[in-house]
């Protein structure tokens, strides 16, 4: 066999050789890629986004998207050619797969937190838009989960309002955790609750609850490793009761990181005129009942499928600001913010037309 002939097929045999490793070899990796992005200000199959009914609203312009990242499921194997297909994309991301599930989370978890986080952010993103516009909003302390197998498991339920620890008033959801760990464990704690179903209740019938139960629940110690405090094994969070009714209406999403577009849309529906003067406008950021906007995760898979929409200016999180920056798509100015009041500021630059006094995201 001539020596060219030899090395050519030397060469092909090891080609379809690699590309078989590639196929077969299985490496610890997930991709992230550009979701999709859906503007709050518009409808999504079918219906409007944000539904508010009981308050005057406006008719809005231009866009507020909020945007997304698909990831690959928790139980997916990915293979060597993908994994270096996706590192030479442009559209995509490969991390560690621990990174999107640490401790061996299944999809049925990481879905079911995507799915509290989102539900979350949303009532956040109520409060937050609310505040902005000095309308008041009620809000009270609530048992958010109980851990299994816990003292509290049986005692307290979710969503029971939390009055008092000890006879000491809960203002926070923070008190909680400070009151419990006040005692050593072994030692009981009192709770005053008015319970979920009494709750829920008394917001139909548009009334205070007045039914409140002591319930006492001797601590044990946290299985934390080295920490000797005293628990009862739940978690404490934050509920609302709003003046009017706002709904959110978007399947299939989850996570808090839409937090902030929502605020901003609900803040245009209710205000005179148009929040972006008819300009597109994507974003992200998780944001809190105080209107503090947070990181998220996959800026530069959001930014890539904002642009590709054909947003022209995307609100970044101040901490998210180095690593979008790093690579912008071309045609988007990215736009830092900490609060919804940046963003809000910066939209009114928008409209004026004062683009150089915008605060840009930089490298460093």
């Amino acid at each position: 066999m001539p020596r060219r002939t030899a090395t050519m097929l030397a060469s092909t045999l090891m080609l379809i050789a690699l590309l078989c490793a590639g196929v077969f070899i299985k490496v610890p990796y997930s991709e992230l890629s550009p979701g999709p992005t859906v503007n709050t200000l518009g409808d999504h199959g079918g219906e409007p986004v944000l539904q508010i009914s009981g308050r005057k609203t406006y008719p809005t312009s231009g866009h507020l998207n909020m945007t997304t990242v698909r990831v690959t499921s928790a139980d997916y194997k990915m293979n060597l050619g993908e994994a270096v297909y996706g590192w030479l994309a442009h559209d995509a991301k490969i991390v560690p797969h621990d990174t999107l599930y640490p401790d061996g989370k299944t999809e049925e978890q990481s879905t079911q937190e995507n799915a509290e986080e989102f539900s979350q952010s949303q009532e956040s993103a109520k409060v937050a838009a609310l505040k902005e516009l000095h309308v008041p909003v009620q809000s009270w302390v609530i048992v958010s989960t109980v851990v299994k197998d816990s003292p509290a498991e049986g005692r307290l339920h979710a969503g029971d309002v939390i009055k008092d620890v000890d006879g000491t008033a809960v203002k926070a959801p923070d008190d909680v955790a400070k009151l419990v760990t006040r005692h050593k464990p072994g030692e009981k704690v009192v709770f005053t609750i008015v319970p979920a179903k009494e709750q829920a209740a008394a917001e139909k019938a548009n009334k205070p609850a007045t039914k409140t139960e002591k319930i006492t629940i001797t601590t044990r110690t946290s299985d934390d490793d080295g920490a000797e405090r005293a628990i009862v094994g739940i978690a404490a969070g934050t509920d609302h009761t709003f003046p009017f009714t706002i709904d959110i209406k978007l399947a299939d999403v989850g996570g808090p990181s839409a937090g902030l577009m929502f605020a901003l849309g609900i803040y245009d529906k209710l205000t005179p005129g148009s929040l972006t003067g008819g300009k597109f406008v994507a974003g992200t950021g998780t944001i809190d009942d105080d209107g503090k906007v947070g990181p998220i995760g996959g800026i530069e898979m959001k930014t890539v499928g904002a642009r590709d929409k054909g947003a022209q200016y995307f609100l970044t999180p101040a901490d998210n600001c180095a690593a979008a920056a790093k690579d912008t798509p071309s045609g988007l100015t990215l736009i830092k913010v900490n609060t919804i009041d940046d963003a809000l500021g910066a939209l009114k630059d928008l409209r004026e037309g004062k683009t150089s006094d915008l605060p840009k995201c930089t490298k460093s």
